[in-house]
């Protein structure tokens, strides 16, 4: 029998180290963490900001995070749940509801944001109000940075730059991580990015179609799958978009309905206020009456018993 060395032996496991637990369960990418939150030391203590996005079974979540010692701190959030407030009530999960939720978090955050001269930079940086799926950049001239927005305000404020947070997601070309970027960027956010990852680009021409990417944000491949489906099988069409059927929703409707929603969000992104939460105490037992009380029940009871008679 050939001689076998043992690598793992006592010393090997005395300095085995356990690897984080979010490691272990596969939820956090450290290598890809590390980079995004670790600054230049000549920022003096100056936050990078992360545009976190992640998918549940039903919404999206768009956060803005930065990283302390302690934790992470959520400056910022917007749920594609709250898109039912700005009248989308059905596909809350698909391409253009994450757009919606990308644009929300970014008109929110910019409201909330203050410059130096003291004024908030929603109104510095209103983004994109006409949609065309083109990527936004611009070079400054002075410094020869580039920020992507369409153009720098005269004040000198600069806009708020955050990056991109997939976590654990495959960031496969046309993904919906990307439309909540996309979202954001249209809504005055500075997020570096380019068109390779949008739907349209070909990655074998090397040619992007800002059309192709623009109807994706519009529900339009939403709208041609209702056509086909309805056309083809109309079981399966009244099964399959019964939510669009009940709020009376048709595919020739989805690009005006996502072009409201997007009103809807410039005109008000705040968010709803929290209702107070007043616990259901109706299993406990009633306070116990008084003596006093107690008399004058008898005495009603005796008074019912003789009208009675």
């Amino acid at each position: 029998m050939p001689f076998c060395k043992v690598q793992k032996n006592k010393a090997y496991f005395k300095r085995f180290q356990v690897k984080y637990r979010r490691r272990r369960s596969g939820k956090t990418d450290y290598g890809a963490r590390r980079k995004l939150i670790t600054q230049d030391k000549n920022k003096y203590n100056m936050a990078k900001y992360r545009l976190v996005v992640r998918f549940s079974n039903k919404y999206v979540t768009a956060q803005i995070v930065r990283a302390h010692i302690k934790g992470d701190e959520v400056m910022y959030a917007a749920n594609s749940r709250e898109l039912i407030k700005h009248g989308l009530s059905v596909g809350l999960k698909n391409y253009a509801a994450c757009y919606a939720t990308g644009l929300l978090v970014a008109r929110r955050a910019l409201a909330g944001l203050v410059g130096k001269d003291g004024e908030s930079l929603d109104d510095k940086y209103p983004g994109v109000e006409d949609v065309t799926g083109e990527p936004i950049s611009m070079v400054d001239e002075d410094t020869g940075r580039t920020f992507y927005v369409e153009e720098l305000h005269d004040s000198g404020a600069r806009p708020f730059r955050c990056l991109l947070d997939v976590g654990i997601k495959a960031t496969t070309t046309g993904s919906r991580v990307f439309a909540v970027m996309k979202g954001a960027s249209d809504g005055g956010l500075d997020i570096p990015h380019n068109e390779r990852r949008f739907p349209g680009y070909d990655r074998d021409t090397k040619e992007f179609d800002a059309e192709t990417h623009r109807a994706r944000i519009f529900g339009e491949h939403v709208a041609d799958y209702m056509r086909e489906m309805e056309e083809d099988d109309e079981e399966m069409y009244q099964k399959h978009f019964k939510t669009f059927i009940d709020n009376e929703i048709e595919a020739d409707d989805l690009e005006d309905l996502y072009e409201k929603v997007h009103a809807s969000i410039r005109e008000d992104p705040s968010r709803e206020a929290k209702k107070a939460y007043t616990p259901d105490r109706s299993f406990m037992h009633p306070a116990r009456i008084t003596y006093e009380e107690r008399k004058a029940r008898a005495a009603a009871k005796k008074e019912q018993l003789r009208a009675d008679e």
